[in-house]
């Protein structure tokens, strides 16, 4: 399989006996995760506590949001596709009936993934001060939902499309040609209506293309992201594909994607940062991949794809599920200007606030299953998320703050928050 890697020689293949191909998986960021939590919970770490009795409260919160949305607790999968739905309009389901899909479940599949792997890398925070105005009637989408819509509507447009009598079309030399201007132009960026990393977005919405470009025997030629679709059935053995195969195809087929990371003899690592609770000090999280996995699930499911074992991936750091933890007190600063600063996605406390989330999510899953009285099979992580722990995350940010900011301050580039 030809899958790409930065360096000398970077669109070679990242074979199984490279260094970095151990971190490119799930279980490399939650067994690293829990190397952090076992150095915190020893109070070996000058940064953070963790509480477990606070545990069971943050439980019982999340377990009464679960209620408060789904009350048969038949509770979705967390991923992009919830956001599309946002106001309670079913956008999916329209753009497909507007462009007789229904009869085609591979092709639907195709334009689905032409769709989703977009909108995921675009979905980084997009502040507090941007809005998007779908329709004069409608009120404007803010954060995940309003990046979510903003998305749809770039691709419907056929903005994706190197084609145009195929405008739902995710393609590399399109995705080549989009730059800041023409994004901001979309996502009605201005001075009165700014969005956080621009810039950047746009960088991996061109980065994409080029890897994809140079990925034919995961994205075809000519290089499309919904012939990933076709490449998945390809791997798949009686028709089940395990979680943990899909993302590491992911993490090592779009590794390159992600600017000015960390590389380990010549591949980059993506979303992977240093701690010193690691004899390497290399720390990944792989979240928005991870998130993009999650997002696969539901279209390749409808084509035919059982994806299976899906506890394998973890719980995605970011400032809804970390800062519940944070609002709880089950993470907790020993210092309070770890409130006050305004942090890089590289520093060492953010990091390690990461680290935390991704181990505590596991606890804390645990728990709110107690709660709800459901087992893990019935009550996957994915599951526990939607419901869930980024709900609850979002529930007391408002109650606590204006605008329902997080308890914390990032600086976000465009690129993980």
């Amino acid at each position: 399989m030809n899958l790409p890697h930065e360096g000398s020689g970077w669109h070679t293949p990242v074979p199984a006996g490279h260094p970095a191909a151990a971190l490119l998986r799930a279980e490399a960021v939650r067994e690293r995760c829990a190397a952090v939590m076992a150095r915190v919970q020893a109070g070996d770490s000058p940064l953070f506590e963790w509480h477990g009795a606070q545990l069971a409260p943050c439980a019982a919160y999340v377990a009464d949001t679960v209620r408060r949305a789904y009350p048969d607790l038949a509770v979705p999968y967390h991923s992009r596709w919830r956001h599309f739905e946002a106001g309670g309009r079913d956008r999916w389901a329209g753009l497909q009936a507007a462009a007789g899909l229904a009869g085609d479940a591979r092709e639907c599949a195709r334009v689905a993934v032409d769709l989703v792997i977009p909108s995921v890398l675009l979905d980084a925070g997009a502040g507090p001060d941007w809005r998007f105005h779908e329709a004069d009637d409608q009120p404007p989408l803010t954060r995940s939902e309003g990046l979510a819509v903003a998305s749809l509507a770039l691709f419907a447009a056929g903005t994706l499309s190197d084609d145009p009598a195929r405008p739902l079309r995710s393609d590399a030399a399109a995705l080549r040609r989009i730059d800041a201007a023409m994004l901001g132009a979309l996502f009605q960026v201005s001075s009165g209506n700014p969005l956080l990393g621009l810039e950047g977005r746009a960088t991996l919405l061109n980065r994409l293309g080029e890897v994809v470009e140079a990925t034919p025997a995961v994205f075809g030629r000519p290089a499309r992201l919904g012939n990933l679709v076709d490449h998945l059935f390809a791997l798949a053995t009686d028709g089940r594909l395990p979680a943990a195969e899909l993302l590491a195809l992911l993490l090592r087929a779009l590794g390159p994607v992600w600017p000015g990371r960390l590389s380990l003899a010549g591949v980059p690592l993506g979303d992977c940062w240093r701690h010193p609770a690691l004899a390497d000090e290399l720390l990944p999280f792989h979240k928005l991949t991870q998130w993009l996995a999650y997002s696969l699930l539901e279209p390749l499911q409808a084509a035919g794809l059982e994806i299976t074992g899906l506890d394998a991936l973890t719980g995605l750091p970011e400032y809804r599920n970390g800062g519940l933890l944070l609002d709880f007190g089950v993470i907790a600063p020993r210092h309070p200007a770890f409130y006050t600063t305004r942090w890089t996605v590289d520093a060492l406390p953010i990091v390690e606030w990461r680290a935390l989330t991704v181990a505590g999510l596991d606890r804390l899953a645990e728990a709110v299953r107690a709660e709800l009285d459901v087992s893990t099979a019935a009550f996957s992580l994915a599951r526990v998320l939607q419901g869930g722990s980024w709900s609850a995350g979002r529930r007391i940010a408002a109650e606590r703050r204006p605008g329902g900011a997080p308890p914390l301050q990032l600086e976000s580039d465009g690129t993980v928050f």
